[in-house]
């Protein structure tokens, strides 16, 4: 597989403005799993490798892992509490939910139904499969209510079990991905603040690069398709890498050209935590973007998917990186392939 050769031009950039983040919160479960604990599951030793090749690679350290019986929407539960614990809003003052997810409790009923059920919102719940993009489309959806005055208040979360949908015994793709939930609460804003630009967009024919071919009606769940492990994650690690590097670069181009704006303009930037080498070959390297303007914690957590971007702005936050006013930049790429950049006046 290879990175998708046919040239499609990328949807022009729109914006959404009067809208404004609340609040925001997180939550990891308190499973730790380190590079070392994986070097015997995945016999590293008998396939050559140590468990620094993991750093050396990707930058990632540790990540969570879901307990037994905890499955994704207990995780974007306990996001949604801990921002409603920041915010001060309940469940009572939200009238909109939006979850992006690619690994759902079940097929159906959807995820987002679920949380809904379990945090009692009178609210519409929208589930949005986006991968590793998933977390900015529910963002801009949320934001297209609100702004349109469908609703007042939405609950927007991203959230993976990654480790119930990769191969356990996969040295190359388990230990990148872990586990976690992010939450925030949109509502209106002053004309001055929302979504000065956003770019979204995707390229179905590199589907095949990153992709979980059993369980959906293409292919049935039968004695041999498990025994293949074609239930689990499969990725075109080179391939998606190459792809990913290229539209983090352009899209943030795209952004910032829209919105008239420059790098030196941006005060916070959040990645999708997928890969360290990645981010400094997109927005260090070719952008010429200073390393401490750009927000990355995937060696605590690796690559928690379409909670990534949530959980890494929360954390930004806390840490004092983002006051109202400033300019942030969030962009999330993967499995569709998909991608979302969007560039926000806080």
């Amino acid at each position: 597989m290879t990175v998708p050769n046919r040239p499609l031009p990328r949807p022009k950039c729109k914006s959404l403005m009067g809208v404004r983040v609340a609040g925001t919160g997180k939550y990891l479960p308190e499973l730790v799993v380190t590079n070392a604990d994986l070097y015997d599951q995945l016999n590293f030793a008998a396939r050559g490798y140590n468990a620094e090749w993991i750093v050396q690679r990707t930058g990632i350290q540790e990540r969570r892992h879901v307990r037994p019986g905890q499955n994704t929407s207990d995780l974007c539960v306990e996001a949604a509490k801990d921002c409603f614990a920041k915010t001060g809003y309940a469940a009572k003052d939200i009238d909109l939910l939006v979850v992006g997810t690619f690994s759902p409790d079940m097929s159906f009923p959807s995820t987002a139904a679920i949380v809904q059920d379990k945090l009692r919102l009178s609210a519409p719940a929208i589930e949005v499969e986006a991968a590793c993009a998933g977390f900015v489309y529910a963002l801009v959806t949320a934001a297209a209510y609100v702004v349109a005055g469908a609703s007042d208040r939405a609950l927007v979360i991203g959230g993976d079990a990654n480790s119930r949908i990769v191969n356990p015994k996969d040295p190359k793709i388990f230990p990148l991905f872990g586990d976690g939930a992010g939450a925030v609460i949109l509502e209106k804003g002053s004309p001055e603040q929302g979504i000065l630009a956003y770019s979204m967009g995707a390229d179905g024919s590199g589907g095949p690069m990153l992709c979980r071919p059993a369980g959906g009606t293409a292919m049935e769940l039968t004695p041999e398709v498990l025994a293949a492990g074609k239930h689990y994650m499969h990725m075109d690690g080179q391939g998606v890498y190459r792809w990913a590097v290229e539209i983090l670069r352009d899209t943030v181009n795209d952004v910032l050209t829209a919105a008239k704006v420059t790098t030196d303009d941006l005060s916070l930037i959040v990645p999708h935590q997928a890969n360290i080498r990645i981010i400094e070959q997109s927005l260090n390297k070719f952008l010429k973007i200073p390393a401490d303007k750009v927000f990355n914690n995937m060696d605590r957590y690796g690559n928690t998917s379409a909670g990534s971007i949530p959980i890494a702005l929360d954390e930004a936050l806390a840490a004092g990186r983002l006051e109202r006013g400033q300019l942030a930049l969030f962009s999330g790429f993967g499995a569709g392939l998909a991608w979302g950049t969007t560039l926000i006046r806080w």
